[in-house]
């Protein structure tokens, strides 16, 4: 931006007048993502190429401790944030200077690791001069796709990770209606808590996987799924929310019998855990699809896509379960959606969703600030406007859509590889 009129740019931002800033044929977006235990940066182009790019993973750190702890998250944040931003303009071929703003997560997400990427972020706005571009964490997961694929506002879209699980109507770059959210735990938090008591990572194979993964894994392995009961969650209530509070304490009712029956102790697995594992993630994979389900008919109801919109985007690191991408297939198939998932690689927290945000909003002209001192952390937030009794009220009563055919193909594939 011009040298000389700082002061007529902090006007023109407080007015939400950016053109003076996207203007130019080419803009350059760095974003830095630390809201919970993956240091990562890019810088991405109005195109959406990715120029450069870095992660650094704690995964194998914290699943040594069996979880995150912030503390550690946060060290570990320090140690590489320097390394991880330089390393991506290293990529790029270019430096902080050449870049039109910075875009960092500052919500929502570990109280400790967000303050690492949003200060480092303040640091290179304020060195360089640029503006700086405060970023909802669960919004970026939800527009990634369009850097990728050609997706056009209003959509559904569906998010799954580990710290959330949200359906919405994604309106425009910064308006959601929310649908339904996670009343307990995300299904990715009840996966990993899944896999550290069944033990998995006392096998071999399982040692370096995140808690999903290694249910995903197992569960493949099953030759009897629907050998153990789980119930259907929140039947009796007409919404689009989600709890696996039930599933998971049905899960540990299951493991101790199983324990107790066959006199397994310390770091014993139980015969069984694959068949387990199968089961737990049909019934969280069977809630997830009933709730979307219902929301499918809710926004059919009110009209809230046209009929050239019916995308479902499915983003966050549960995303990459290839069985429940399967499921939620099959349901955009019957409800007549197609069906958009980033890349494995985009579902999961890294900076490029960071970066792509922050363009998103340099093209809308919106959320760009050079207040540096108004912009703080908040590690619980609201995503977007809560249109949850609206659903509730609809009181909509659905015929659900059968997802046996899922565990039919997989005793197919399981039996096949035995052969």
């Amino acid at each position: 931006y011009s040298k000389n009129s700082t002061h007529d740019i902090k006007e023109i931002v407080k007015k939400g007048h950016c053109k003076y800033y996207s203007n130019q044929a080419r803009s350059l977006i760095l974003g830095i993502e630390t809201s919970c235990d993956d240091t990562g940066c890019a810088i991405v182009d109005n195109n959406g190429t990715i120029l450069g790019e870095a992660l650094k993973s704690q995964q194998q750190i914290h699943l040594n401790y069996g979880g995150i702890i912030p503390p550690i998250a946060r060290d570990l944040h320090k140690e590489s944030i320097e390394n991880v931003v330089n390393e991506a303009l290293k990529a790029a071929d270019i430096s902080v200077s050449d870049v039109d703003a910075i875009a960092t997560t500052v919500k929502p997400g570990l109280p400790l690791s967000l303050l690492v990427g949003m200060n480092y972020g303040k640091y290179l706005s304020h060195i360089s001069r640029k503006p700086f571009i405060p970023i909802h964490h669960m919004e970026a997961h939800a527009l990634t796709i369009r850097m990728v694929q050609k997706v056009e506002f209003p959509f559904l879209v569906l998010l799954i990770s580990g710290g959330h699980c949200l359906l919405a109507v994604a309106q425009t770059v910064d308006k959601f209606l929310l649908l339904g959210q996670s009343l307990d735990d995300a299904p990715g938090e009840a996966f990993d808590k899944a896999a550290r008591r069944l033990k998995l990572r006392n096998l071999p194979e399982f040692r370096t996987l995140s808690g999903g993964q290694a249910i995903e894994l197992a569960a493949s392995k099953s030759t009897n799924p629907g050998a153990f009961y789980f119930p259907s969650i929140l039947s009796h209530y007409r919404d689009c929310n989600f709890s696996v509070a039930g599933l998971k304490n049905t899960l540990r009712k299951h493991i101790i019998r199983q324990e107790l029956l066959h006199g397994i102790e310390g770091d014993g697995l139980i015969p069984g855990v694959f068949n387990l594992c199968a089961d737990y993630q049909m019934a969280i994979t069977r809630h997830i699809c009933q709730r979307l389900q219902r929301a499918m008919k809710f926004v059919e109801i009110r009209n809230l896509l046209p009929e050239e919109n019916r995308t479902l985007v499915v983003s966050g690191g549960v995303a990459c379960n290839g069985f429940i991408k399967r499921a939620l297939g099959l349901i955009c198939e019957e409800m007549e959606y197609s069906l958009a998932v980033p890349p494995p690689h985009l579902c999961t927290d890294n900076g490029v969703m960071i970066a792509w945000n922050g363009m998103e909003r340099w093209k809308a002209q919106c959320g760009i600030t050079l207040d540096l001192d108004s912009v703080d952390i908040e590690p619980k937030c609201s995503f977007g406007v809560n249109w949850i009794d609206e659903v509730t009220n609809a009181s909509i009563k659905c015929s659900w859509i059968k997802l046996t055919s899922l565990q039919e193909t997989r005793k197919q594939e399981t039996a096949s590889s035995t052969v």
